[in-house]
């Protein structure tokens, strides 16, 4: 999705705050360019500065990961001020860019939290399965009870279907069982499952890069669109407010 927003001319950073660092492996980083890291960005050693990776996407920017950031979680319990540890380095950063995305870990540790209370949205991508649905019902509790502690600004912006087989009957059971519980912030566009899409981070590159006409490239542009309007109404809705 940042790179779909970068091709049409929006100014889009990444910042891999997973230790699989997935974000940073899908964008063709070696190792040596991962050694500044968002690891070392949390914990003092660098400057925002120091690790924005331009990436061979005009426009698209990252912060890679690396595995030492799994390290961080127990390094930030003894901080101070431990949760707004990434609101406070990247706040004099947001007007570089339109869209700053910050790629959390599959789990709500230390590091997702710190996520939360620097994002201003969530959007959550939803496998079509049983499980990611039991998952989504904590995850939509601890969004709240982080807006109403650490956050205010927090909301969320949309859930994003992925992994989507119309063949699948229980992947039309999950769709309509969210759709009907959370309306309108399910996004339309649903990512489908699509070969593509699986082989393109194994070349390093976004799959609207290693294949731009493949179902799931198209699928990514279409959610940009949708990311893009749906923003657009929100801030007009804010300005009449």
């Amino acid at each position: 999705m940042a790179t779909a927003l970068a091709a049409v001319d929006k100014r889009v950073l990444i910042i891999d705050f997973d230790p699989q660092a997935n974000a940073s492996t899908g964008l063709g980083l070696s190792k040596q360019r991962r050694l500044l890291n968002s690891y070392g960005l949390v914990i003092g050693d660098y400057t925002m500065s120091q690790v924005i990776v331009k990436t061979a996407i005009p426009g698209l920017s990252i912060v890679p990961s690396a595995i030492d950031l799994l390290g961080a979680e127990i390094e930030l319990v003894g901080m101070e001020r431990r949760e707004y540890i990434l609101k406070d380095i990247i706040a004099p950063y947001t007007t570089m860019f339109d869209y700053i995305f910050i790629d959390c870990p599959p789990s709500m540790g230390l590091l997702t939290l710190n996520a939360m209370v620097a994002a201003t949205d969530v959007i959550i991508p939803l496998q079509c399965e049983y499980y990611a649905l039991e998952g989504l019902s904590y995850l939509l509790g601890s969004i709240q009870k982080i807006k109403k502690s650490l956050n205010p600004n927090l909301s969320l912006f949309g859930i994003v279907l992925t992994m989507f087989d119309r063949r699948s009957s229980l992947c039309e059971m999950v769709a309509r069982d969210v759709r009907s519980y959370l309306a309108d912030k399910v996004f339309q566009t649903a990512i489908p499952r699509n070969t593509k899409v699986s082989e393109a981070p194994s070349h390093g590159k976004p799959a609207m890069i290693y294949d731009f006409r493949c179902a799931g490239s198209q699928a990514y542009m279409s959610l940009a669109r949708e990311v893009l309007s749906r923003d657009t109404q929100l801030k007009q809705e804010e300005r009449a407010a």
